[in-house]
C-alpha cells in the first residue's frame, strides 16, 4: 500500500498519514502531463526563487514564510512534532482524537466558531494526524491571515475538553475506523502486516488506533495529550502567500509571543530488532477479490548529505512502479497479465526505519501464489542483471516534473515545508534531496535490491476473501466524509 496514497487519501479524509517527501516516486505521470508540467517551469522559477525567512521566537516557536505573490491568497500550516508513533501502549489513536477536539472550542471561540469564521472569511480549513506530526491549517485571503493566527493561537493553549464532547468524538473516531479500515480490506490488510512486520517499532500502531483502546478512552487522556505536546516549542508555523515576512513576523509576535514552551518528554524510541526470517498471514475479510502484500524492512533517510541508500531504494520504487511504462505495469499487468494491479511503496522521510512494499491483486484465473512467484522474479531480476540508464533517465524527467507541480501550489509548498521541518530536516533540504536523488546510479539500485530486498526482512501478508454481505455487495465505491 503506497505511503503517499494513503497519506494524501487521510488529509482529505480528515484521518491523516504522513504526507510524502518523495510523491515524485508514486506518480504516475504520462507524457503529456509531464508536458504539462515543463511549461509551467518557466512561470514557476520566477516565484520560487523568492527568499524564505526563517525565525525562532523566544519560547521555541520556528517561524518560516515563503512569500508567492502570484494570487492575493495566503496558507498557514502549524505542525506539531508529534504523531501516532508517540502514543504509549493502551492509548493508540489519542493523537487523531485530539487532532478532532481540536475544533471543539475554547472559551473565546466556542465549539464550531473556529470552522465557522474561517468559512465566513471565505477561507477553508482542516487538519491530518500522521505516525509522525499533526498539523492543521487554513487558506484564504491574505487579509484574513491575523484571524486565522489568532484563532490557531487560542486553540493552542486554551483548548477546553468536556467529558461529554470527548465521549461523543470518540464516537466518531470508532465509527470512522470501522468504515475506513474494518470495512476497508486492503486497509485492514496493511494494519495487520505493519502490526507483524514491526516488533517494537510505534508504527506497528495504526494512526486511528485500536478499536479496544478507543473504547477505553477517556477526556483526561486527551488533555494529557494536549498539554504534553501541543506547545510553541514543539511546533513549527509555515505561511506561504502573498505576504510581507516582516508583518507577518510581527503578527506572530503578537499571538504567539505570550504562550509559555512546555518540558516535552523524552522521545527515545526502542530500536527495531534485527529481522530473523520471512513471515506469512492470512488475513480474512469480506472482498471480492484475494490481494497480496509483500514488506521488507528498510532504512529511513537520516543523513542528508551523508546516507546514499534511501535515495537508491526511493529510485528503486520508481522503476518498479512509477507510470504506465514501469516494470511491474508493463510485465505483469500488460505483457503476462498475472495481475489486475501492481503497486510499490516506500518512504524515506520519516522519523523511524519503515518499509518497503510491494502489492498486488491477480487477474481473474491467477492465484496469489502466482503473483508473489512474479515479483519476486521481478526483484530477483534487478538483483542479477540491474537496471538500465534508461529507466534511471525516466526517472529523473519525473523528479524535475514533480518539482515544478511542488512549487506551482502554495499549499504543496507550505507542505513540503513542514514535513521537512517537523520530522527533523530542513526546509533548505529539499533541493538537495532532489538534487541526491538525480545522482543516483544503476548500481546503486541493484546493491540496495539485493541488501535489503531479502526473505530474512520480509512480511508477507494475504487477504482470503469472503463472502460479501448483500449490503456489502450492493456498495459502490466510499465516499469522503470530513470532520
Amino acid at each position: 500500500m503506497e505511503k503517499w496514497v494513503k497519506q494524501t487519501t487521510s488529509i482529505i479524509l480528515h484521518q491523516g498519514v504522513n504526507l510524502s517527501g518523495f510523491p515524485l516516486l508514486c506518480m504516475k505521470l504520462c507524457a503529456r502531463t509531464l508536458a504539462l508540467f515543463f511549461a509551467f517551469a518557466f512561470a514557476v522559477a520566477a516565484h520560487a526563487a523568492q527568499p524564505t525567512f526563517e525565525q525562532r521566537l523566544p519560547n521555541g516557536l520556528k517561524l518560516i514564510v515563503k512569500p508567492d505573490r502570484r494570487a492575493p491568497v495566503v496558507v498557514s500550516q502549524i505542525w506539531y512534532r508529534v504523531g501516532s508513533m508517540d502514543e504509549v501502549s493502551g492509548k493508540t489513536g489519542v493523537a487523531h482524537v485530539l487532532e478532532h477536539m481540536m475544533f471543539k472550542g475554547t472559551k473565546a471561540v466556542p465549539a464550531g466558531e473556529f470552522s465557522r469564521l474561517i468559512a465566513a472569511a471565505g477561507g477553508r480549513e482542516n487538519a491530518f494526524t500522521s505516525l509522525d506530526y499533526t498539523a492543521y491549517f487554513q487558506q484564504l485571503s491574505k487579509d484574513k491571515l491575523p484571524l486565522a493566527l489568532r484563532l490557531e493561537a487560542d486553540r493552542m493553549r486554551n483548548l477546553q475538553i468536556s467529558d461529554a464532547e470527548f465521549t461523543k468524538e470518540v464516537k466518531v473516531v470508532m465509527e470512522e475506523r470501522r468504515g475506513r479500515t474494518e470495512d476497508e480490506p486492503q486497509a485492514l490488510l496493511y494494519e495487520n502486516l505493519a502490526a507483524v512486520a514491526y516488533r517494537t517499532s510505534p508504527y506497528r500502531n495504526p494512526i486511528i488506533g485500536w478499536m479496544d483502546d478507543l473504547q477505553n478512552l477517556r477526556a483526561d487522556d486527551a488533555r494529557d495529550w494536549y498539554k504534553t505536546w501541543y506547545a510553541p516549542n514543539n511546533a513549527t508555523l509555515v505561511i506561504v502567500g502573498d505576504v510581507e515576512p516582516a508583518a507577518v513576523r510581527r503578527l506572530i509576535e503578537q499571538y504567539f509571543g505570550p504562550i509559555r514552551p512546555s518540558r516535552l518528554p523524552d522521545r527515545t524510541k526502542r530500536r527495531e530488532p534485527t529481522p530473523r526470517g520471512i513471515q506469512r498471514i492470512v488475513v480474512k475479510a469480506p472482498a471480492k477479490l484475494p490481494s497480496l502484500l509483500m514488506a521488507y524492512h528498510v532504512p529511513n533517510l537520516v543523513n542528508v548529505q551523508g546516507d546514499s541508500e534511501p535515495y537508491a531504494l526511493e529510485m528503486l520504487a520508481g522503476v518498479l512502479d512509477a507510470g504506465a511504462s514501469s516494470r511491474l505495469t508493463q510485465r505483469l499487468v500488460r505483457e503476462r497479465r498475472i495481475a489486475n494491479d501492481v503497486g510499490v511503496g516506500y518512504d524515506a522521510l520519516s522519523r523511524l526505519p519503515s518499509l518497503f512494499t510491494l502489492s498486488g491483486v491477480p487477474s481473474e484465473g491467477k492465484t496469489v501464489a502466482e503473483l508473489e512467484s512474479a515479483l519476486r522474479a521481478e526483484i530477483d531480476d534487478i538483483k542479477q542483471n540491474g537496471i538500465g540508464q534508461d529507466e534511471l533517465e525516466r526517472m529523473r524527467a519525473q523528479i524535475i516534473a514533480a518539482q515544478v507541480y511542488q512549487r506551482d501550489s502554495m499549499f504543496y509548498q507550505a507542505m513540503l515545508i513542514g514535513e521537512y521541518e517537523t520530522i527533523g530536516y530542513s526546509h533548505r533540504d529539499i533541493d538537495a534531496i532532489n538534487e541526491k536523488l538525480k545522482q543516483v546510479t544503476p548500481a546503486q539500485v541493484q546493491a540496495v535490491a539485493r541488501k535489503y530486498l531479502i526473505d530474512d526482512a520480509l512480511t508477507i501478508a494475504v487477504l482470503d476473501p469472503q463472502p460479501l454481505e448483500p449490503a456489502a455487495a450492493a456498495k459502490s465505491g466510499g465516499g469522503r466524509h470530513g470532520r
